[in-house]
């Protein structure tokens, strides 16, 4: 994975300021875990007003999210144990804003949407653990242009951005098959490589 983003770079100011302060990063990941999780109570609610404030605060959780790594290595603080509680962390975040979210739909479309935004969870989870733990591939940065570095995951800030659009429910729908398959399709690379 990248450390040098178009995020990293949003969030490097602030990190030198925290550096100064004496904050650890893994207090930076707690925040970040909780925001994630305030994020997902907001689009639980499935009001047009709470499903944009979650927005909000779902992409203040992941400027949070490269703020702790990048204040880790500002630091001098990082550890096995702050990165594996960095990855949870950004896992259990982003699998409860697609459940929230499925939860927050269903007033208007019924349990489909509860189980659509639990898939997109699901995929999230699984995602995560075949990149991070079993190690099925590598994630690297994509240069778009010449200092335009973005991370496959850098793509969850669009979520919010389709929310503030009005394009919740085809966000959900288009989530609830997208990263399942792709969990499906790693995997299946994955067994590939292994024979």
């Amino acid at each position: 994975m990248s450390h040098d983003t178009v995020i990293h770079r949003i969030v490097r100011p602030a990190v030198r300021v925290a550096a100064r302060s004496g904050v650890s990063p893994n207090q930076i990941t707690t925040v970040r875990l909780l925001s994630g999780m305030v994020a997902a109570t907001c689009f639980a609610s499935g009001t047009a007003l709470w499903l944009a404030i979650g927005g909000f605060v779902f992409v203040l959780s992941m400027l949070l999210d490269r703020a702790d790594g990048e204040l880790a290595r500002q630091t001098g603080q990082m550890s096995k144990a702050g990165h594996r509680y960095d990855l949870a962390a950004d896992c259990l975040a982003s699998m409860a804003a697609f459940i929230g979210l499925g939860v927050g739909l269903a007033g208007a479309h019924g349990v489909l949407a509860i189980w659509l935004g639990v898939a997109a969870g699901v995929g999230i989870g699984t995602l995560f653990a075949e990149l991070n733990v079993l190690n099925v591939a590598s994630v690297r940065g994509y240069t778009l242009a010449p200092g335009i570095v973005v991370d496959p995951d850098d793509a969850m800030v669009l979520m919010p951005v389709l929310i503030w659009l009005g394009c919740a429910w085809p966000t959900t729908i288009a989530a609830a098959i997208i990263t399942p398959s792709a969990a499906i399709a790693l995997a299946l690379l994955g067994l590939r490589r292994r024979h």
